[in-house]
């Protein structure tokens, strides 16, 4: 059941309705019946919030790399091009985990690597923490020019518990 508005809601229907104007070729917004029979006695003054009370917009974070190009995944999916290294996060915690992908993709890409796979595991009921997470983590701006995109992995190299990521060459080549 929907509840009546009240005189304020009418009365602020009412000033927002006499500031609009049509489309063209549209026809004026009608006000409810309630704002029709009891029109605004007086002025209503709408202040702003005072400053404190606004919250500021979260950032929006990097989104992560994109997809790894699908030729590459089917050469890497099928051993033609080498997956160099492997980090595996099994038992680390999230900060553990984090920290160490962060160390290891920057000395992976020194090292001339181009593909690696990092293994998350699928958590004990196929949603792991690290899992979810990781793709999250690849976008970081610290690994920007490093990570050039990422894929869950093959049956054969862990499924969905590992991930392709597909390393940029040095720029000091």
């Amino acid at each position: 059941m929907k509840r009546g508005l009240r005189p304020e809601e009418l009365r602020l229907w009412a000033i927002v309705a006499s500031t609009v104007r049509p489309a063209p070729g549209r026809e004026p917004l009608e006000a409810p019946p309630d704002v029709e029979a009891k029109s605004p006695a007086a002025p209503v003054t709408i202040s702003a919030a005072p400053a404190a009370a606004v919250q500021p917009r979260p950032r929006p974070t990097a989104p992560p790399p994109a997809d790894i190009e699908p030729g590459r995944k089917r050469r890497i999916i099928r051993e033609r091009d080498p997956i160099d290294l492997t980090l595996d996060l099994h038992g680390l915690d999230q900060d553990r985990a984090k920290a160490a992908l962060l160390r290891f993709l920057p000395q992976a890409q020194a090292q001339g690597e181009r593909a690696v796979l990092v293994v998350t595991g699928k958590g004990s009921r196929g949603d792991g923490v690290l899992r979810r997470h990781t793709p999250d983590w690849l976008g970081d701006p610290a690994l920007r020019g490093v990570v050039a995109g990422w894929s869950f992995a093959h049956r054969r190299h862990g499924g969905e518990g590992a991930i392709y990521v597909a390393l940029k060459r040095r720029s000091d080549i």
